[in-house]
């Protein structure tokens, strides 16, 4: 059966279709003009302010290069803390025990309505005041606090609807082969729902890698787009080029980590389907199907 979600567009909807196109292509390239226009007029399409990023090698050792490893130190302590202290709290809000549901409930529902940049800056004031970290490591340590009681908050709860996605067949077929919830939850469910919940964790891991920016605006992390500034002091207020050469490579960065979730989910299906098995019933029992039970 299959369901009809519009209706074909006559030869009339065609050409409003063709007539709206039409508009809004003109409309855009307007719009792009005056933008362009304006920027000439503020001579930020000077072949003086983008050349350095081509024929000085300083701009990329000095500036770009520093803060771009510092974001991705910071994304990278980030996600490996974040993730499995997400999934453990996620699991947590799954558990039938009341006094792990409940306290796991309120540490995600508390993180996760807090602005990351305000756990960010408590951070700060928190290492500041009470440790005696060095001044060098503190915001570093402050952003990776901050981003990393956010995001886990945001991943228990990809990873509880992940697993609530799941049909309930699959965890009523593995307590019918005698797996404890545990091992249902382990072995059973959280393979299969990693597949469901692969694009929301890798939507996060993004943000996570784009929010270390606010380090950089308010804590003084020399993370990658904090280093506009130094860049535009010493290149000729070469703001624009600067700001599109940064624009870029977080592009290129958030490109990469979707094109590898994409190639891991690709993987991780094959792998499912070459591992689906049917369960033989035993004498006088009902024939028990299931996507993997793999582990029991």
């Amino acid at each position: 059966m299959s369901s009809v979600l519009y209706d074909t567009p006559g030869p009339r909807a065609k050409r409003r279709n063709v007539i709206y196109t039409v508009v809004f292509l003109a409309v855009l390239a307007l719009v792009a003009w005056w933008v362009l226009s304006a920027m000439a007029e503020k001579n930020q399409l000077a072949a003086d302010k983008w050349t350095p990023f081509v024929t000085d090698s300083r701009v990329w050792t000095t500036y770009l290069l520093p803060g771009l490893m510092e974001t991705l130190k910071a994304a990278a302590l980030s996600i490996v803390i974040a993730l499995p202290l997400g999934a453990l709290l996620g699991i947590g809000r799954l558990s039938d025990h009341r006094w792990v549901r409940v306290p796991a409930g309120t540490v995600v529902e508390f993180f996760r309505a807090i602005p990351v940049l305000l756990l960010m800056m408590f951070a700060a004031a928190l290492y500041r005041e009470f440790t005696t970290i060095s001044s060098d490591f503190r915001p570093l340590y402050a952003v990776v606090t901050g981003l990393v009681l956010y995001n886990a908050s945001v991943i228990a709860e990809v990873v509880r609807a992940g697993v609530l996605s799941l049909p309930r067949g699959q965890g009523d077929a593995a307590e019918a082969l005698g797996m404890r919830k545990s091992q249902t939850m382990l072995y059973v469910l959280l393979p299969q729902a990693v597949t469901v919940m692969l694009p929301a964790l890798v939507s996060q891991l993004v943000v996570i890698v784009k929010d270390t920016a606010l380090g950089g605006a308010m804590l003084g992390f020399a993370e990658l787009l904090s280093q506009n500034r130094q860049i535009t002091a010493n290149y000729g207020a070469n703001t624009i080029a600067t700001f599109t050469v940064i624009a870029l490579i977080y592009i290129v960065i958030n490109a990469l980590l979707t094109h590898l979730a994409g190639r891991l989910e690709r993987r991780m299906r094959r792998g499912k389907k070459s591992t689906s098995v049917t369960l033989p019933a035993q004498a006088g029992a009902t024939e028990v199907k299931t996507d993997a039970v793999s582990g029991a």
